[in-house]
């Protein structure tokens, strides 16, 4: 961005459209990590052992750290529901506005520019309003087929379904680019159209939302008029039960956090051993729901164990913090 003249502010534009997701990858591993400091600290400062002694249960000690983990978990629903798909959309839209803007930025009168390998621009002028004058535009990005636009003059047009160059009273020279003698096509055009979001990355959806970008309502129901196959529908079936799985999870770390770290220890009793033993399960069951994730996108009866997996282990360690409340 900064290095093809875009300005410091756009660059922080984009950023902070693609913080949302961010957030809802760190957030259930922030909270898993804050459980556990905070436990070792209390056992540590022998809080755990007071409190177990006068009596309170260890529910009563980790009811702060549930409240929290379901806070955490509302957010990230949020998030997943509203703000992420809007921000991917916004994201998908100033990138297109600033591929754009890159390609009217690097025409200058007189100069043979290459925004990309294979494509060259050139201008004779550019009026007070905006028009490119004498527009020379050579395309030899397809392998097979080179295209080469000449018009009096062009303009760029930017609206809701993208950018693209107008160019008005001119010729396309084209040949087959593995024809030896290369015989020229010539045709003469009074006004041509060139979508300029096929400059840059390419996305093989085109001007198709992604699933990522994608309101809830369309991946419940996506719309009659996409043209979807078999694989868009598991794409589509992933993505809605991943963002409405994923909030699960804090709750999952905490309550695993609670069963093996909630109740009260010596504090010459070393707790590593139990907080590696944490993490390597919190890892485990986000590992085993992202296969589950994956195995949605085959086939439909996989939804079952996106939610049993997270749901499951909330229920397991929460019967062996309550079995293990009980002295020994």
């Amino acid at each position: 961005i900064t290095s093809q003249g875009q300005g410091l502010a756009l660059f922080f534009h984009m950023t902070a459209l693609s913080l949302p997701s961010l957030i809802t990858l760190i957030a259930p591993n922030a909270v898993l990590m804050a459980c556990l400091y905070t436990l070792d600290r209390m056992n540590g400062d022998s809080e755990i052992i007071v409190m177990t002694a006068a009596g309170a249960t260890v529910w009563r000690i980790c009811r702060p750290l549930i409240a929290l983990a379901v806070i955490v978990s509302m957010v990230i629903l949020l998030v997943n529901v509203f703000v992420n798909p809007a921000c991917m959309r916004a994201l998908r839209d100033l990138i297109t506005q600033v591929r754009a803007d890159l390609i009217s930025q690097v025409l200058q009168p007189g100069r043979f520019s290459s925004p990309e390998r294979g494509l060259t621009f050139h201008i004779r002028d550019r009026s007070k309003d905006g028009e490119l004058l004498g527009l020379l535009f050579h395309d030899e990005r397809d392998s097979k087929q080179v295209m080469s636009y000449l018009a009096e003059r062009g303009r760029i047009l930017s609206n809701e379904k993208g950018s693209f160059l107008i160019m008005f009273d001119g010729y396309v020279h084209r040949y087959d680019a593995k024809d030896k003698e290369k015989s020229v096509q010539i045709i003469k055009f009074d006004q041509n159209m060139v979508d300029l979001s096929k400059f840059g990355p390419q996305n093989k959806s085109g001007n198709k939302l992604e699933p990522k970008q994608m309101p809830l309502m369309d991946l419940i129901n996506p719309p009659e008029d996409e043209k979807l196959d078999e694989k868009d529908y598991g794409q589509l079936r992933y993505e809605l039960h991943e963002r409405l799985a994923t909030p699960i999870y804090p709750i999952a770390f905490i309550f695993i956090a609670i069963a093996l770290m909630g109740q009260a220890r010596t504090t010459r009793e070393s707790r590593w051993g139990q907080i590696l033993t944490v993490f390597a399960i919190a890892v485990a069951i986000r590992v085993a729901g992202i296969t589950a994730g994956n195995l949605v996108a085959l086939n439909a009866w996989a939804v079952v164990l996106v939610y049993a997996i997270p749901v499951g282990a909330i229920l397991i360690a929460a019967w062996t913090a309550h079995v293990r409340m009980s002295p020994e």
